[in-house]
């Protein structure tokens, strides 16, 4: 009896947590069910009633849209290379500098705007506002390109901006011309139909984004410091609008880059007694090496999803990804485990989840029967923001573990601190509406840029750094940036102008309006 009476009371408490388990199954599926139905993502001041303001059109005439794609192809055929740090192309650059002063001629002799050329190559355009009391803001671009060469396998020869199924091919086209020629040629045309703003603005054109703006960019900002200029926002060139780039995301996107990753390079060597081929030692110097880089990839940096901007991302885009990934995006903190997994199956999508670790060169040996004394590796990592340098470097020593091999860094800096993105945000919220003014079919998100631009130069003037261009990104045109085939729609380029043009007339609101979120919480 007492046996059974035992197993009986035992069959109620199995029977019980069973049930309690069940409930609180059924209860945090019913949650994330509602949560992924009901969470409509904050559409922050999208739906809010902006300050009324005098808008000029952008509607240009047939001649003015030739006008535009003219000089657009003029500047892509001015090759503006940057090979190194103290091999840029001169020739080039002042070249590029007459075709500034021919294409926006207004721009140039307008009262409004005052121009400097900074370190003998670069520009900055001071645009008076009617207000001082308002803060300026920078629009930034780079006038440099990386190297191309028809034998790559390009379409059209990468400077000669030819047209091919109403694309315009050429190096610069994507990277970052259309900015520099884009900027310009709004403000020309906002000129030209009397437009004064109210709030004060700067145009910078670095000569040297490719080889990290220790002279262009880096000049400007001592010239700035020097006049006591505080911003309140920059925009630089950065994340895209993405469409069928991003897997399950109904529809595109435009990204606005928040912040962007670190960089530190770091050299591995080991050095061992040279000696012939013939009487080889248990272990060589590029075995070594080669064993210590090995074990640097098997084991990547750590997953840090959730910890910096992408987070942000997610939430913002929840709702327009297909099932089953809006689930999961809609319930982060169910399923961010289940997340970090799958974003870490992609380059594209391991790339703003975790410092990336990349062997970038690997040098050793001089002769089939020698062997080598010295071999080199040299890798490159890309800090997440929720890391800092020293943290990688530690990471890296322990990882190697191998004191016969000599870790060095060669260069290298933290990530840029993570811009405002808030509701009460006034750069994040101006671009946008601007966005969304010109591209009202968008979603709008923040995201992490995961390369450097020169807006890394400006962090100390300028809290809120944005970075992004109104570039139509479909899959597989990010790999045209610094790629063959670098090309842009003759349609998307008239867009990136009336983005600008929309841009430096949105500025002009002084206070955002009351804010009207959608979000309902569970």
């Amino acid at each position: 009896n007492v046996r059974k009476m035992t197993q009986k009371t035992l069959f109620r408490c199995v029977k019980s947590i069973l049930y309690a388990l069940l409930f609180i199954t059924i209860s945090i599926l019913t949650i994330a069910t509602l949560r992924t139905f009901s969470l409509n993502v904050n559409v922050g001041l999208q739906l809010a009633d902006w300050e009324k303001t005098n808008q000029i059109r952008f509607d240009i005439s047939q001649r003015q849209r030739e006008e535009v794609f003219t000089n657009f192809k003029e500047a892509i055929r001015i090759p503006t290379v940057s090979y190194s740090p103290t091999d840029i192309n001169a020739t080039a650059l002042h070249e590029f500098s007459r075709l500034l002063r021919k294409a926006f001629p207004t721009v140039f002799s307008s009262s409004l705007v005052q121009h400097e050329v900074v370190a003998d190559y670069s520009h900055l355009f001071t645009v008076q506002g009617s207000q001082p009391d308002l803060v300026p803001y920078m629009l930034l671009a780079h006038i440099d390109v990386v190297p191309a060469s028809e034998s790559d396998g390009w379409d059209a020869p990468p400077f000669s901006a030819k047209e091919i199924d109403n694309f315009i091919y050429g190096r610069g086209t994507l990277d970052d011309k259309e900015c520099v020629m884009g900027m310009l040629q709004a403000l020309e045309y906002l000129l030209l139909k009397g437009y004064r703003p109210q709030r004060g603005f700067y145009i910078g054109l670095g000569h040297d984004e490719e080889v990290s703006g220790l002279n262009g960019a880096l000049n400007i900002v001592r010239l700035l410091k020097q006049r006591n200029v505080h911003l309140s926002f920059l925009l630089d060139e950065g994340l895209l609008v993405v469409d069928g780039v991003m897997k399950g995301l109904d529809g595109p996107a435009a990204l606005i880059g928040v912040s962007e990753k670190g960089s530190a390079t770091v050299k591995l060597s080991v050095t061992s007694a040279p000696g012939h081929s013939s009487m080889p030692p248990r272990e060589s110097s590029i075995g070594i090496l080669a064993a210590a880089v090995k074990r640097l990839e098997d084991n990547p940096m750590p997953m840090l999803f959730g910890q910096g901007p992408e987070r942000g991302t997610f939430e913002h885009l929840a709702h327009k990804f297909i099932f089953p990934i809006r689930f999961l995006a809609s319930n982060l903190w169910l399923f961010h485990g289940l997340l970090c997994r799958l974003l870490a199956l992609k380059p594209e999508t391991n790339a703003f989840s975790r410092t990336t670790t990349a062997v970038t060169m690997f040098n050793a040996g001089v002769k089939v029967n020698v062997l080598p004394s010295v071999a080199e590796a040299y890798v490159n990592f890309r800090i997440h923001s929720a890391q800092s340098l020293q943290e990688v470097l530690d990471l890296v020593d322990s990882t190697v573990g191998d004191q016969r091999v000599k870790v060095e860094v060669v260069d290298g800096f933290d990530p840029l601190p993570v811009s405002s993105y808030s509701e009460t945000s006034y750069g994040f919220q101006i671009i946008k509406k601007s966005i969304l003014d010109v591209f009202p079919q968008l979603t709008v998100a923040p995201g992490i840029c995961v390369a450097n631009t020169d807006s890394r130069h400006f962090k100390d003037l300028v809290a809120d750094i944005y970075r992004f261009i109104p570039i139509w990104a479909k899959a597989g045109d990010a790999q045209r940036i610094h790629g063959i085939n670098e090309r842009i729609s003759k349609k998307n380029y008239e867009d990136i102008v009336g983005f600008y043009f929309t841009l430096i007339q949105n500025c002009d609101v002084k206070e955002l309006p009351e804010t009207h979120s959608g979000v309902h919480e569970f």
